[in-house]
């Protein structure tokens, strides 16, 4: 194992960094950022919202579709809800796309449509938490901040060789990437670093032959690697159960909800349905003879896993179930449905 300062190691990244570059439609990469190409803020705050707990292959096509759509801060904060709830359906973990939608609007109104260039600033925007926060004030705007995601957490781990467990060992492992973060480039620096632990320090079979920091690796000196980072064991995840009803008219017309702000799937369209607990309560829309699908939908939220049954009925001419909507068959579009919802929706047709 080679002795080296963190200026070296974080030299050494950079250098790998110039030749290796993950090639992605937010980013600004390293030979255009030294010709003096500066990030679009709003693009990186984007792409850093959609990538929270979600992988790089499944944003890029949301990503291209959003900013098509809305080029700039501007014209994402005057959009309407339903477009963008209905454009960010299958990313899953709604509360981004409601808090994407609260922070445009905030930047508009506060900051005359120009994102903060400070980590304190940024912060204080809607659902912008310390990693994404840091994140836009060292890639948008060359800040020397420290990013830690899961990557970053990996690469640091193995680096110095730190066995204690996650989340406990966190504030360790900020406080090494910290010291590597250089004055120089940070913002090129932590895109590296991410980089790293996304396509060599890789969470199982590491690359270490050909990783740039591979002489200086504490772990691999040791043959640790494959076993860090440790994390505390997670509880196992309950199940609940739920009844959702669907009901579609003559004409075609369908019957949806409008599911709260707050709480799982806030603000997003899908069918009308009980709680979901150990015992949901039946409680159909409206009276009818109402039939069982057979077979269920499971689908797994960060906290539990869900258990739907499906019963469907016939939505009578003439009917109007108070607090619900009827959307016409020309209106509605099961993309625009939430995955869960949209499981139940191809049950039903399967049917």
């Amino acid at each position: 194992m080679r002795d080296c300062t963190e200026l070296d190691l974080s030299n050494t990244l950079l250098e790998w960094y110039d030749h290796h570059a993950r090639e992605m439609p937010w980013r600004v990469g390293p030979a255009d950022r030294a010709a003096g190409v500066l990030p679009d803020p709003y693009r990186v705050w984007l792409s850093e919202v959609m990538l929270q707990q979600t992988t790089v292959a499944a944003v890029r096509d949301y990503f291209l579709r959003f900013t098509s759509r809305w080029p700039t801060v501007g014209s994402l904060a005057a959009a309407k809800d339903d477009q963008v709830m209905g454009e960010w359906a299958g990313l899953g973990y709604y509360a981004r796309a409601r808090n994407l939608l609260k922070c445009a609007r905030a930047v508009v109104s506060e900051h005359d449509g120009q994102f903060p260039d400070s980590y304190d600033a940024l912060l204080k925007l809607p659902g912008i938490g310390p990693y994404t926060a840091a994140a836009i004030a060292a890639i948008a705007f060359d800040r020397q901040e420290t990013v830690l995601d899961g990557n970053v957490e990996r690469v640091m781990a193995r680096l110095y060789d730190i066995h204690a467990p996650l989340p406990g060992s966190k504030p360790e492992l900020k406080e090494k990437a910290a010291a590597l973060t250089p004055p120089r480039r940070p913002g090129d620096y932590a895109q590296a670093v991410m980089d790293l632990g996304a396509t060599i320090c890789t969470p199982k079979s590491p690359a270490c032959g050909i990783c740039p920091l591979c002489a200086s690796c504490q772990a691999r000196a040791a043959g640790t690697q494959p076993d860090l980072p440790q994390k505390t064991p997670k509880k196992p995840k309950p199940t609940r159960l739920g009844h959702v009803y669907i009901a579609r008219r003559g004409d075609g017309a369908m019957l949806l909800e409008r599911r709260p702000d707050k709480g799982l799937l806030g603000g997003m369209l899908g069918w009308p349905g009980s709680d979901w607990s150990d015992a949901p309560k039946e409680g159909p829309p409206f009276p009818a003879q109402w039939q069982e699908l057979s077979g269920e939908v499971r689908h797994t939220f960060t906290h539990f896993h869900l258990i739907l049954r499906i019963w469907t009925a016939e939505l009578p001419s003439g009917a109007d179930p108070d607090g619900l909507i009827i959307m016409d068959k020309h209106q509605f579009r099961p993309g625009d449905l939430p995955t869960v919802m949209r499981k139940a929706f191809d049950l039903w047709r399967g049917h």
